[in-house]
């Protein structure tokens, strides 16, 4: 997913993050949010920024478990072989309000 690449090539160039799509680096990208969410920006400034690495996180179980990307009504979802559905732009979302977490979606799903 494009997102997914432009997110690790901005974190790369301006945070000298790298951003590898293995599960572990989700623990950073956890972090990352968790940051952004502490100085307070307004979540219209950071939505961009939310929903790519919700996009890499889901490109980190896409990965992993052979997962698909599905679209409806502009809302962005994995279907993994197993047929469950997960949310990982929905849930960068979530972290940024502090009731998510991009690695623990990612242990759920590769299970």
């Amino acid at each position: 997913m494009r997102w997914a690449a432009d997110t690790v090539a901005t974190m790369r160039e301006g945070a000298r993050l790298r951003l590898d799509y293995s599960a572990q680096s989700l623990w950073r990208v956890d972090r990352l949010i968790e940051e952004i969410r502490r100085d307070g920006a307004p979540y219209a400034a950071v939505e961009t920024v939310l929903r790519g690495f919700g996009a890499y996180a889901g490109e980190v179980v896409a990965r992993h478990t052979g997962a698909e990307w599905w679209e409806t009504g502009g809302d962005h979802w994995l279907r993994t072989p197993d047929g469950r559905l997960w949310a990982p732009i929905e849930e960068a979302r979530r972290c940024y309000e502090g009731d998510g977490s991009l690695r623990l979606l990612c242990r759920e799903a590769t299970r």
